[in-house]
């Protein structure tokens, strides 16, 4: 199990890496080529806001139905579909038809690759691991991940190489990683201990009432059935658990792309941030992130438990200072592991494609949603008619919509208090 996980792994770092070499230049590559000299460019932030909406919205629709697929078909034959899609050489060229050509074929692959990849990998983890160790693996995989982003930034200045990197990605992962069997053998490994301890010689008789004729250990359907759409509809309508999961994370999410989608314009405007000043900054937070999920992850998950760990998250998740509030990552970051932890242990086995897809898919939701509202909020306080002189007000309303959950909880708290006393 290790050295299957060990290759996942790897593929998840050589993913990122060839995906985050081509971030920090982004900003710059498309300011000059739509407003070469200015420092301001209303355009570009419009443009950004429509890739990331229309990159939400393919991934909507694409990351259940990869993610349901993977149930029945397995996780390595769909994960080859993001792996492939992420092999796009970066437009270096300045001049905009160049530009316009890689923006839209960015943006067509963004929709297939940027989601699947991290739900069809957290459901192979789950497929392997057992609940109580799910979220520490969950939070080990994203940190690999984010460790690969971190050395993608780093080596941003080669940005020839990284559709190599890439393509090496998808060939090691088509050659190492091994298919996954739905979680049949952590079913197995379960029935087999319960049988063990049910046959234990301090077992008195009434441990083991049911006879093997009465109870009948866990079996798997011989074949894998994909759930419908219906089924994943229900699931949201009908469970108030995940409906209340599903909640959080679209509003983290809503938060967390409103930042992106201001952040980087602001301080451009705000502070005339260069490529390399960028750089340092997407450093720091993805260090920090990194060695957080990596070490803190697996220590705190089991002493506290994925609910208060992710409260604790979503609080340090609201504050968007640029390097102060970039230290608070190292909590902010434990926020989706914990949230997909918790929903993976209400799932079973061939289901955990579909709940991972509905979180991605959610998260896309929320994607398509924060860019139409953040861009021309962005635009608007960073240029000369804004109504009153705050040009960060976008990123204080994004760390609003991160910290909704928390602000639901403390309204409720107070509601039942002030009708006790009553």
């Amino acid at each position: 199990m290790a050295d299957e996980l060990g290759h996942l792994l790897v593929f998840g770092f050589l993913f990122n890496l060839g995906v985050y070499m081509v971030a920090p230049a982004m900003t710059d590559v498309t300011m000059d080529a739509l407003c070469p000299g200015q420092d301001e460019c209303s355009l570009a932030i419009y443009l950004t806001g429509l890739q990331q909406a229309i990159t939400g919205l393919g991934a909507l629709v694409a990351t259940p139905i990869v993610g349901n697929l993977s149930d029945k078909y397995g996780r390595k034959a769909l994960l080859l579909l993001p792996a492939t899609a992420s092999i796009l050489p970066l437009a270096c060229n300045r001049t905009k038809a160049f530009f316009y050509a890689y923006y839209i074929t960015r943006m067509v692959t963004a929709m297939v690759a940027e989601g699947s990849m991290h739900c069809l990998s957290l459901a192979y983890v789950a497929d392997k691991v057992p609940p109580s160790r799910r979220a520490a693996a969950f939070g080990v995989f994203s940190g690999v991940c984010l460790a690969g982003f971190v050395a993608g930034t780093v080596a941003a200045r080669f940005l020839a190489v990284a559709a190599v990197v890439a393509a090496a990605a998808a060939v090691y992962m088509r050659a190492f990683v091994k298919e996954t069997d739905g979680g049949a053998s952590l079913l197995r490994a379960a029935a087999g201990d319960e049988e063990n301890s049910s046959s234990h010689p301090l077992c008195v008789p009434s441990c083991s009432s049911s006879s093997s004729q009465d109870v009948a250990p866990p079996t798997l359907p011989p074949l894998r059935k994909a759930l419908s759409l219906s089924d994943m509809a229900d699931l949201l309508t009908t469970s108030s658990t995940f409906s209340r999961d599903a909640l959080v994370i679209f509003f983290y999410s809503l938060g967390e792309t409103g930042l992106q989608t201001a952040i980087l314009y602001f301080l451009k405007v705000q502070f005339q941030y260069s490529k390399n000043q960028y750089a340092n900054l997407l450093l720091v937070i993805g260090i920090a992130g990194s060695l957080s999920q990596l070490v803190m992850m697996p220590i705190l998950a089991p002493k506290l438990g994925e609910q208060k760990l992710l409260i604790i998250a979503l609080l340090g998740g609201c504050v968007h200072v640029p390097y102060l509030g970039a230290s608070f990552v190292i909590v902010s970051i434990l926020v989706n592991p914990s949230i997909r932890s918790i929903v993976s242990k209400r799932a079973g086995p061939f289901e955990q494609g579909m709940v991972q897809g509905c979180l991605t898919g959610i998260s896309s939701t929320a994607n398509v949603i924060s860019p139409i509202v953040f861009s021309p909020l962005t635009a608007w306080f960073l240029s000369e008619t804004a109504p009153f002189n705050f040009r960060g007000f976008s990123l204080a309303c994004a760390g609003f919509a991160m910290v909704c959950y928390i602000v639901e909880h403390v309204i409720d708290m107070v509601c039942f208090v002030w009708i006790t006393c009553i």
